[in-house]
């Protein structure tokens, strides 16, 4: 399974690149607001970490979403061509998953503009995102398990979906809160995970690696050691 941090903070991703080997990059408007950066900003350090990272890693993926205001399928793809046109080799595009988003995802598709279907709610419209051959859907769980949405029953019909019908589409869980989340994704079969920095750092440790560590220590600690000797 691919990991994809969910962040827009350059040292973040470079430190997940750098220690966790992760696979890409999601971001979202919130996350541009986070960094604290003007948006083309954030988009030109993003570019320019593409290029460092394409030398050793070809398929490293890093999805910039539109302006959400767009309502119209023109207006989308014309921002979105233009987003994309700063770091083709690398970027793909985020686009709202309604009917307008539809129609411009497709028509991006077919202009051979890498296209990331976003804020994805139910399986029949994750089945359009495939049919179109979108290069990712991206289904939200996070907000959809805190509303008492059997997710589980969600991915796992997307996934049979592409399966039944060959469908190339690489589904992003994304909206991921915690270790479960990742896991079950990874479970159920969907090709990559986007959480957020914490989120993934919470995932490597468990409080019982920790309390089994402290007893190897005492143990280490009450053992005579001695001398090494070749």
């Amino acid at each position: 399974m691919k990991y994809f941090l969910d962040s827009a903070k350059i040292d973040e991703i470079k430190y997940a690149y750098e220690n966790w080997g992760i696979d890409g990059v999601t971001s979202n408007p919130k996350h541009i607001q986070n960094s604290g950066k003007p948006f083309f900003t954030v988009v030109k350090e993003l570019a320019e970490f593409a290029k460092e990272v394409r030398v050793q890693q070809e398929d490293f993926s890093i999805s910039v979403e539109i302006n959400p205001h767009l309502e119209k399928a023109e207006e989308m793809i014309e921002e979105a061509q233009k987003i994309f046109n700063i770091c083709p080799e690398t970027f793909a595009i985020k686009i709202p998953c309604n009917e307008q988003g539809l129609i411009a995802a497709k028509k991006l598709t077919e202009a051979e503009v890498r296209v990331n279907v976003t804020l994805v709610f139910s399986a029949s419209q994750a089945l359009q995102v495939g049919r179109i051959g979108a290069a990712f859907c991206s289904p939200f769980i996070g907000w959809q398990e805190s509303a008492g949405v059997d997710c589980e029953d969600f991915m796992e019909r997307i996934v049979q979906m592409y399966n039944n019908f060959g469908i190339q589409t690489e589904i992003i869980t994304a909206a991921v809160r915690n270790g479960k989340q990742i896991s079950d994704a990874a479970c159920l079969g969907a090709d990559i995970v986007t959480a957020g920095f914490a989120v993934y750092q919470t995932s490597f440790e468990h409080p019982f690696t920790n309390k089994g560590l402290k007893i190897f220590q005492d143990s280490w600690d009450a053992t005579e050691i001695g001398k090494f000797e070749d």
